[in-house]
């Protein structure tokens, strides 16, 4: 199996204003997306459009969101994850576990509506990886 194009850069966030109006100032964002609660995933988000791809901007929804804690080691904020598509979420699930991948969490619906599931960093280089359906366009 080969993972397909990088969709986003997850960005873990202390503040998503502070953070999408940054972006937009200094790092030459072609658009902001406005801010999408997922109370599931305990996080509040947005994506920036930039040239080249995407970075999703991540705020806690509360003290049991995963961004919560990795907030907590990174006061600051910073990288949290990468997506990469593929063509199908359920192929790729599947071969991900045949391979001994750790996946954290069920397939579920991701921010652009579209199945995902995330692989264990460990498993992955040390880069929490989420694996995310490629949008159909058309």
């Amino acid at each position: 199996m080969k993972l397909g194009r990088l969709n986003h850069i997850g960005i873990a966030v202390p503040s998503l204003a502070e953070a999408a109006a940054r972006h937009a100032q200094l790092h030459g964002a072609e658009a902001v997306g406005a801010p999408i609660e997922m109370a599931e995933q305990g996080v509040r988000l947005c994506f920036v459009d930039l040239p080249n791809g995407q970075i999703e901007l991540l705020e806690p929804l509360g003290a049991l969101s995963p961004i919560h804690g990795f907030l907590a080691r990174n006061p600051a904020g910073g990288q949290h994850h990468l997506c990469y598509e593929v063509p199908a979420i359920e192929a790729a699930h599947d071969w991900f576990v045949e391979q001994g991948a750790r996946i954290l969490g069920p397939i579920r619906t991701g921010a652009h509506g579209t199945p995902i599931f995330f692989i264990h960093p460990k498993d992955m280089g040390g880069v929490l990886t989420e694996i995310m359906e490629a949008p159909r366009h058309g």
